[in-house]
């Protein structure tokens, strides 16, 4: 449990290194050889992260301290539920089965993480530029005439 807490807690860290550096950086500066390198180790670094440690150290946890084996089943006529309801059922789901489901969920997030990345990478510049761009046409950000003089 801790080594897949810990690796879910280096993953937000991670994370958020490329938020603060997204805030930090304005857009259309020039790149360096250099920062294109660190960028993309770290970026590789942190896909490896996500999508191999994290749904790893799961799949472990799992496996080891849960038990969470296929000949241990949650629901179904095999499953020793104390609950008469979940035994009742026409087919058997066994806890590895759960386990997999969890991991296909740890991916999907990870996937929605980094569109969600990707948007706030490429879209970083457009409130100043916005906001410039009212400035300069003496409207607000929204496209209204302003009420006073800047």
């Amino acid at each position: 449990m801790v080594a897949f807490v810990s690796a879910v807690l280096v993953s937000i860290v991670l994370v958020l290194g490329i938020v603060w550096m997204s805030r930090r950086r304005p857009a259309g500066t020039p790149l360096t050889w250099g920062e294109a390198m660190f960028g993309a180790t770290y970026v590789f670094f942190l896909m490896f992260w996500c999508y191999g440690v994290v749904p790893h150290q799961w799949l472990f946890w799992a496996d080891n301290e849960l038990l969470w084996r296929s000949d241990a089943y949650l629901l179904g006529p095999s499953s020793h539920s104390t609950l008469p309801i979940l035994e009742n059922l026409p087919f058997n789901v066994s806890k590895q089965a759960i386990r997999d489901i969890i991991a296909t969920v740890i991916y999907v997030v990870y996937l929605g993480g980094q569109i969600a990345l990707f948007a706030i990478w490429q879209g970083r510049g457009e409130a100043v530029a916005r906001k410039q761009k009212a400035i300069e046409e003496h409207t607000t950000a929204y496209g209204r005439p302003l009420a006073r003089k800047v």
